[in-house]
């Protein structure tokens, strides 16, 4: 049985960034672009992959972590040269090597197991991935013999004006007979002026040594964008965005406009549920069916549960069970909890704390380091007092309770099951199940009439 190796190049400097970030962890669809490689290796069933990083590569460590083996390119010279930084860690590992990059994070995996699967149905010393296109994006050309056998692979500053309107390009994604390649590898001739050693050049090898060099063509140009720029940042995010955002639509999710839809490539969604304009779901986030999102939404890494509502509303590490709603303009911080049946109104803020099911919070309210009972009632323009410039403080209140407008909740203080704070009320002092308190400070019922 052949076995796979991959090896990541991600050793470029990335300078036209313009970025104290090392260009592979910037993240294209909430993903670190340099991981889209990695899964792509990981999928194929690769053992080892093996990034090679430069030694300016820390952020790419903590990125990728034990995912991968690292070899170091100390000096840029080329991807011939920093794959050869990979051998120690591939030689004897591998039947095949397969050579891809950090930075192509848009060629789509389908895309490569049609490449490894041609190499060793073939079994050639290269196999490598050429795309048409006219725009010849700086990409050295592919000529071919009259028999249509691939002849050379001709950079584009050393092509003639025949070369030059050739259309078929090499996108430099390669699959290699490991032995053959570790043999030749080593004398690739460095490149004047820059005396860089090229992967191309290995093709120019296994022409000369009369060894099969085999083709896969990739229709969409799209898949084989390098990633140099911000502006290429963008155009890979576009392409990535609008495949996330088909392949949920294909699985019963509506878009009503998929083009003004953010959706990373992390998020889940279950089907009937509906995404408004001008969202954005991020990060760890799973989504039940039949909820209702947006507009104007960004929810990242939570959980929103079966048939629930967020309009115009920020939810971040927050959960929301089944048939919870929240919004317009509300925001769930971080521990934020709205069980079940939950109805959290217009500039409701919530932090953790936890809401149980069929709780009702009006509008204007900040509910924060506090524990809420089923089926509460907290009235508009609530606050939960949880910090006193030092500390947080946890606010209690129990099943059924009714807080009125304007209550003012100074933690640590716990409401009983069904008490009743009045409406401006200033609640410094534990209220008892079902008793009734208000005035400033709050004070019993009992007590205030007989003042």
């Amino acid at each position: 049985m052949t076995t796979l190796g991959v090896a990541i190049l991600a050793a470029g400097q990335g300078t036209r960034m313009k970025s104290d970030l090392n260009k592979v962890v910037h993240a294209v669809c909430g993903k670190p672009m340099v991981l889209w490689s990695v899964e792509q290796a990981e999928a194929l069933g690769a053992n080892p992959v093996v990034l090679v990083v430069g030694n300016d590569a820390d952020a790419v460590r903590e990125t990728v972590g034990a995912r991968a083996q690292y070899a170091v390119q100390a000096e840029r010279l080329g991807t011939g040269h920093a794959l050869l930084q990979a051998r120690d860690l591939l030689q004897g590992q591998a039947d095949t090597v397969l050579a891809l990059y950090g930075d192509m994070p848009t060629l789509r995996p389908e895309t490569v197991a049609r490449l490894l699967a041609l190499h060793q149905q073939r079994s050639p010393a290269v196999t490598m991935l050429t795309v048409g296109s006219e725009d010849s994006m700086g990409f050295g050309r592919v000529a071919r013999d009259p028999q249509g056998r691939v002849r050379a692979i001709v950079e584009e500053a050393a092509a003639t004006p025949e070369i030059l309107a050739l259309t078929e390009l090499n996108c430099g994604v390669y699959c290699f007979d490991a032995d053959w390649l570790w043999e030749r590898l080593p004398q690739v001739s460095p490149t004047l002026p820059k005396n860089e050693y090229y992967l191309t050049d290995m093709v120019a090898m296994a022409i000369e040594d009369g060894l099969g060099v085999e083709t896969v063509s990739v229709e969409d140009v799209s898949e084989v964008l390098g990633i140099n720029t911000r502006i290429h940042l963008a155009q890979a995010e576009a392409v990535l965005r609008q495949r996330i955002n088909e392949s949920l639509m294909l699985e019963g999710v509506t878009l009503l406009e998929p083009a003004a839809t953010y959706i990373d490539a992390t998020v889940r969604i279950g089907h009937d549920t509906v995404i408004y304009p001008n969202t954005m779901l991020q990060g760890d986030t799973s989504i039940g069916q039949g909820a209702t999102i947006g507009p104007n939404s960004i929810i990242r890494d939570s959980r929103i549960g079966d048939r629930c509502r967020v309009l115009a509303s920020v939810v971040e590490e927050a959960i929301m069970e089944e048939d919870a709603d929240i919004g317009p303009f509300g925001h769930l911080r971080p521990k934020a909890h709205l069980g079940a049946g939950v109805h959290m109104g217009n500039f409701g803020e919530v932090k953790d704390a936890y809401l149980a099911p069929g709780t009702k919070m009006g509008h204007f309210s900040y509910v924060g380091n506090a524990r809420i009972g089923e089926d509460a009632n907290i009235g508009a323009g609530t606050i939960t007092c949880n910090y006193d410039g030092h500390n947080k403080y946890t606010t209690v209140i129990g099943a059924g309770a009714f807080i009125g407008s304007g209550a003012m909740l100074v933690a640590p203080v716990s409401i009983g099951t069904g008490a009743i704070i009045g409406a401006g009320a200033v609640v410094t002092r534990d209220v008892p199940d079902h008793a009734i308190s208000y005035g400033v400070p709050a004070r019993p019922k009992e007590q205030s009439d007989d003042a």
